[in-house]
């Protein structure tokens, strides 16, 4: 410690834990949201900088997203978003739709008519963004829209797990694109899951969000099995 520098001004133990954990959560809701496409570099500098700590704190958040699979090392200081292989994705498809697909159905009879609109509105930026080509403003708010819905079933350990499933897969949801855009698949299920939630319907609402996820799937393995080719 520099002889100027007081125990005071010195992070406590405590204080660095609670900056890991802040530099986590951000990291991960922006993998969440698709913030990062795959193949994108972290240096831990980077990070550090971007979130304004120091690098002790960012190595760590870093170093917990590497033991969770959702970023791989590139370097002794650098870790990259990895793109999921066919088996990954197709193991974090099966879960998706078996876990979304609970918290679907277990909350579709608490959507009130606020939570109608909050979707109806975002549907309508999803839609803007997908239409001027801001595919990841149209991931943003697709994570968003996802989770307003699965957040009715108020099961906490459920929407964890689910959030950890979208922190493998959410980079990946670039590959949707620009066809997603085109086909507007998602715009579809996301409508049919709307009515199904004014209709008070939660197998309706359930088969609308699953057909989101296959849907994706397909996508998703078309882009894993193209660039297997190009190997």
């Amino acid at each position: 410690m520099n002889k100027n520098t007081t125990a005071e001004e010195s992070p406590t133990d405590e204080q660095s834990g609670r900056l890991s954990d802040f530099a986590y959560s951000s990291i991960k809701e922006q993998l969440t949201r698709g913030t990062y496409k795959p193949g994108h570099k972290l240096p831990i500098r980077s990070v550090a900088e971007m979130l304004n700590i120091g690098s002790t704190p960012a190595r760590e958040a870093l170093n917990r997203l590497v033991f969770e699979g959702a970023l791989v090392m590139a370097g002794p200081k650098t870790v990259i978003v990895p793109h999921l292989d066919l088996d990954a994705l197709y193991e974090v498809t099966q879960m998706r739709l078996a876990l979304e697909g609970l918290a679907t159905e277990k909350g579709a009879f608490r959507a009130t008519d606020d939570v109608v609109n909050k979707l109806l509105a975002l549907q309508e930026k999803i839609t803007l963004s997908l239409d001027e080509r801001r595919y990841s403003d149209a991931l943003h708010d697709n994570k968003e829209f996802h989770f307003t819905i699965y957040r009715l079933c108020e099961m906490p350990h459920l929407l964890s797990t689910i959030e950890a499933l979208w922190l493998r897969v959410g980079a990946s949801f670039h590959d949707l694109y620009p066809e997603f855009a085109e086909s507007k698949y998602g715009v579809r299920n996301h409508m049919a899951a709307i009515e199904g939630l004014v209709d008070k319907d939660p197998s309706a609402v359930r088969a609308a969000m699953e057909s989101d996820i296959r849907d994706g799937y397909r996508r998703l393995k078309q882009a894993a099995q193209e660039r297997l080719k190009r190997q």
